[in-house]
C-alpha cells in the first residue's frame, strides 16, 4: 500500500492538514456600516474557541480509547493516556491567559455582535461532562439534529468511573451490587462500601497511581472551571451571559462538585 505523499507532489503540509479551509473559519460577524470592518478582538475569540473545540474533540478521542483500554483489563495503556489529557487540560487553562489579555472594553467592543450565541451551546464539552459522568447540568432538548443524536447517546452510555469500577469488578473485588447496576445516565452517587474496596486496594501500587491520575483529571477539570468563571467575571462582571444564561453565576455553582466523589471522600480515611 503506498502512502498518500507517495509520488503525488501536491501532498505537502498545507494539503495534508487542511490549512487553506483551516484558515478560512475565523469569519467575523462584528461588522457595522458606519465603522470600516469588524472589530480587532473577535479574531482572538473565534480562533481560542475554535482551538477549544479541537481540543474538546481530541480529548473524547482519548478519553473513549481510555474507556476501551479499562474495559479490555489494559490499566497501563489507559493511565498512559489519561495523563496526555492532563497535559490538554492544562493547555486548556493557559489559554485562558491569553483571553485575559482582552479588556471589558475590548469584549463589549463585540459582544452585542454575538446574539444567542454561548459557550452553553458547546455539545462536545457537553458530551465530555456526561462522559465524565456529569449529566445533571443540562438539558438534552437544548441539541439537535446530530448534536442532538451524540448527547443522547453518551447520555445513556457507561461512564470513564464505570469503566473504572469494571475494573475492580473483574479484579474480583466485591463491588457493591448498587455501583455496578446503577442507572449509567444519573450522576455519579458516591458509596462508602465502594471506598472501603478503594482504601484497602492503594497497596498497590499501579491500582493507586490509577486512582490518583483519575484524581488529577478531576481536579484539572475543576481548576479550569474555576479559571472560567474568573475570566467570565473579570469580562463581564455580573451581567448575563450571551444567549440568556446567567453568566458568572452559573458558571460559579459548577465549583466543587467532583466528578467523581469517591476519589475525593477516600483522602480522611489514610
Amino acid at each position: 500500500m503506498s502512502l498518500p505523499f507517495e509520488n503525488n507532489d501536491q501532498f505537502t503540509y498545507g494539503s495534508y492538514l487542511k490549512i487553506p479551509e483551516l484558515l478560512s473559519l475565523q469569519q467575523c460577524v462584528s461588522v457595522d456600516p458606519d465603522t470600516d470592518g469588524p472589530e480587532h478582538d473577535e479574531t482572538l475569540f473565534i480562533v481560542i474557541h475554535q482551538v477549544y473545540e479541537l481540543w474538546f474533540k481530541q480529548m473524547l478521542h482519548e478519553l473513549d480509547f481510555i474507556v476501551a483500554r479499562l474495559n479490555e483489563g489494559r490499566v497501563g495503556a489507559a493511565s498512559n493516556h489519561l495523563k496526555r489529557v492532563l497535559k490538554i487540560l492544562k493547555t486548556l487553562v493557559g489559554q485562558i491567559d491569553i483571553l485575559e489579555t482582552m479588556t471589558p472594553a475590548e469584549f463589549a467592543s463585540f459582544r452585542s455582535f454575538l446574539a444567542n450565541a454561548s459557550g452553553f451551546q458547546s455539545a462536545q464539552f457537553r458530551e465530555l461532562e456526561f462522559l465524565l459522568g456529569i449529566k445533571d447540568r443540562i438539558q438534552l432538548d437544548w441539541f439537535t439534529g446530530d448534536e442532538g443524536e451524540r448527547l443522547t447517546r453518551r447520555h445513556a452510555e457507561p461512564t470513564l468511573w464505570d469503566a473504572f469500577v469494571g475494573v475492580l469488578h473483574r479484579d474480583g473485588l466485591d463491588v457493591p451490587a448498587e455501583v455496578l447496576e446503577r442507572d449509567v445516565s444519573q450522576p455519579i452517587v458516591a458509596n462508602e462500601d465502594l471506598q472501603a474496596i478503594i482504601i484497602e486496594r492503594y497497596s498497590n501500587e499501579r491500582f493507586a497511581g490509577l486512582c490518583e491520575t483519575l484524581t488529577d483529571l478531576d481536579e484539572g477539570l475543576q481548576e479550569w472551571r474555576y479559571r472560567h468563571v474568573m475570566m467570565v467575571r473579570r469580562t463581564i462582571g455580573t451581567k448575563h451571559g450571551t444567549g440568556g444564561s446567567d453568566g458568572a453565576a452559573y458558571l460559579a455553582t459548577t465549583l466543587f462538585q467532583p466528578a467523581f466523589p469517591d476519589l475525593w471522600a477516600i483522602r480522611t480515611n489514610f
